[in-house]
C-alpha cells in the first residue's frame, strides 16, 4: 500500500473510532437521563405518596358530621357494671344529690347496641349537651332540667314518654337501675322528631393527630377525685396502652357485656364549687356554679399539666388553655371529664390539691 492509501485508511479510521465514541457517548447520556427521570418520578411518586398519607391522617375520635347523642347514665353502685362508656368519645361526671355522681357519656359516629343504664336529667349537665349540640336522651328529670329543656328548647329523648323499643328494662338489675338503650334506637326517635341529625359544630376539645406528652408536666400515674365522703374515683396509668383505669369505690369498673377495664386516653378535671338548691321538694338536688374561669388540670400519657377551663355562658363551649392562655392540643382517643367541688382533695400522684386552687372568677349559675 503506498503513502497515499494508508492516509486514507488512517484518516477512515478516525472517523470510524469518533464516531464509535459519539454513539458510546450517547448512548451513556441517554441512560443517565433515563436514570436521573426514574429517580425523579420515584422521588415524586414518593413525595406524593407522602402527602397522601398525610392528608389521610385524621383525628379518629371525632370525625364526620354525624350529631353527638348525650346519654344521662346511672353511677349508683346499683347501676354496675354500666354498659357504652368505652364507645363514648366524651363522658362528663359530676355530684348529684345524696354525694352521688352521675355521667353524662356523649356517642358520634358510632353503632353501640347497649348503653345504660339510663338515669334523669339534672339541669346543669345541659350546658355541656349544649356545647357539643347534643341529641340529649334522659330517663325522667328533675324540676328545674325540665324547665331548662323547654326553655333553651334542646332536642330531648325521655325515657319517660317513649315506648319499650326506644328505652327498655333488663332482668339482671333492679329497678330503676335496669333501663337502656342504643344509639340506633335513640337515632330512630330523632328522625320522627324532626331533630336534624347532622352537625357541622366543631369539637369542644382541640384533638390532634401528633402524640400529646406533656413533657414539662407533672408525674401523673395515679389520680385519686373525691366527689364526696360517698363517691371517690381513681385513676391508674396503664403505660403499655397508654390509657388511664377507672376505679370508683376501691372497684375497678368494668364493662356490663364484655367485662373489659373501663379506660379513657385523656383526663380533665375542673374545681368548681357545688351547692344544695333550696327547692320545695327539698330532695338535696344540687346546683353547679359553672360560669367563669375555674382551674384544672389536663392528663394524658402519664404527666398531668394545671390549666384554666372557662365557661362564659351555659350554651357556650368550654375554653381548655394552658397556663399561658394557649388551647390545649388533646391527645386523639376519649376523654373523661371530672368536674368535682371547688374543695376537693384531689390528689396526682402525690401532688395535692386541698383546696382545688383558687378561682379567678366567681360568677355563678343562677340556678
Amino acid at each position: 500500500m503506498n503513502g497515499k492509501g494508508t492516509k486514507v485508511l488512517i484518516a477512515i479510521l478516525v472517523i470510524l473510532i469518533l464516531l464509535a465514541g459519539g454513539v458510546m457517548a450517547y448512548k451513556i447520556t441517554k441512560d443517565r437521563k433515563n436514570q436521573t427521570q426514574e429517580v425523579s418520578n420515584g422521588n415524586q411518586e414518593e413525595n406524593v405518596l407522602t402527602a397522601e398519607i398525610k392528608k389521610e391522617k385524621k383525628v379518629q375520635i371525632f370525625q364526620g358530621d354525624s350529631r353527638p347523642i348525650a346519654v344521662m347514665i346511672d353511677n349508683h353502685n346499683g347501676a354496675w357494671p354500666q354498659a357504652g362508656l368505652n364507645q363514648a368519645y366524651m363522658v362528663y361526671e359530676i355530684i348529684v344529690e345524696g354525694g352521688e355522681t352521675r355521667l353524662m357519656a356523649l356517642f358520634k359516629g358510632v353503632t353501640v347496641d347497649k348503653i345504660g343504664p339510663v338515669r334523669s336529667s339534672r339541669h346543669y349537665f345541659l350546658d355541656y349537651a349544649m356545647e357539643n349540640d347534643a341529641i340529649y336522651a334522659h330517663f325522667g328529670w328533675s324540676p328545674q332540667a325540665k324547665s331548662d329543656i323547654s326553655k333553651y328548647s334542646i332536642n330531648n329523648i325521655n325515657g319517660i314518654t317513649e315506648s319499650s323499643s326506644t328505652f327498655w328494662r333488663v332482668k339482671d338489675k333492679y329497678a330503676p337501675h335496669n333501663a337502656v338503650t342504643s344509639t340506633e334506637a335513640l337515632l330512630k326517635v330523632a328522625k320522627a322528631k324532626g331533630y336534624k341529625t347532622t352537625s357541622n359544630k366543631k369539637s369542644v376539645l382541640n384533638y390532634t393527630t401528633d402524640d400529646v406528652k406533656l413533657e414539662d408536666g407533672q408525674s401523673a400515674t395515679t389520680i385519686t377525685i373525691p366527689h364526696s365522703s360517698l363517691q371517690t374515683v381513681k385513676y391508674e396509668y396503664d403505660s403499655t396502652n397508654k390509657v388511664y383505669k377507672r376505679y370508683a369505690r376501691k372497684k375497678a369498673q368494668t364493662d356490663w357485656d364484655t367485662g373489659n377495664a373501663i379506660t379513657t386516653k385523656n383526663i380533665i378535671i375542673t374545681f368548681c364549687d357545688n351547692y344544695t338548691l333550696n327547692d320545695d321538694e327539698n330532695k338535696g338536688r344540687q346546683g353547679l356554679k359553672n360560669i367563669g374561669t375555674f382551674d384544672g388540670y389536663y392528663i394524658t400519657n402519664g404527666k398531668a399539666i394545671k390549666i384554666k377551663c372557662i365557661k362564659e355562658d351555659r350554651n357556650i363551649q368550654t375554653k381548655y388553655q394552658d397556663l399561658e392562655g394557649n388551647e390545649i392540643k388533646v391527645n386523639d382517643g376519649n376523654t373523661w371529664v371530672q368536674i368535682c367541688p371547688k374543695n376537693a382533695n384531689v390528689q396526682i400522684e402525690g401532688i395535692e390539691e386541698t383546696t382545688g386552687v383558687n378561682n379567678i372568677d366567681n360568677s355563678t349559675n343562677n340556678l
